[in-house]
């Protein structure tokens, strides 16, 4: 009898309960942005932080419940490798913001 199709060799899969929560809880962050911009409760600065906010539940549901990264044993490489992938980004985004900010003030002071 052929295993191979049987070991995973420690990745996770999760349930129809998980996967169903996982879409449910995104459907409601969806909505709940939505709902901030459309009705207009939130301007502004507020708004922008409360949709940040929102967007960034929304990417732990994501990682949690579709990904299925958590502190275990069996994730830890899978986590460390999407941890330096973020740091990496963010290096570059804010690496590349702050060189254009700098050359438009040099560039202004002419």
């Amino acid at each position: 009898m052929d295993r191979s199709h049987n070991a995973h060799s420690g990745e996770s899969h999760g349930s129809i309960g998980s996967y169903t929560t996982g879409f449910i809880l995104s459907v409601v962050l969806t909505a709940a942005a939505f709902g901030l911009v459309l009705t207009g409760t939130l301007t502004g600065e507020n708004a922008l932080l409360a949709i940040a906010g929102l967007a960034f539940v929304q990417i732990v549901v994501h990682l949690t419940f579709f990904l299925h990264m958590n502190a275990s044993s069996t994730q830890r490489w899978n986590v460390m490798a999407f941890g330096f992938t973020v740091l990496t980004a963010v290096i570059l985004i804010v690496g590349s913001l702050w060189i254009m900010h700098n050359v438009s003030m040099h560039m202004m002071s002419r």
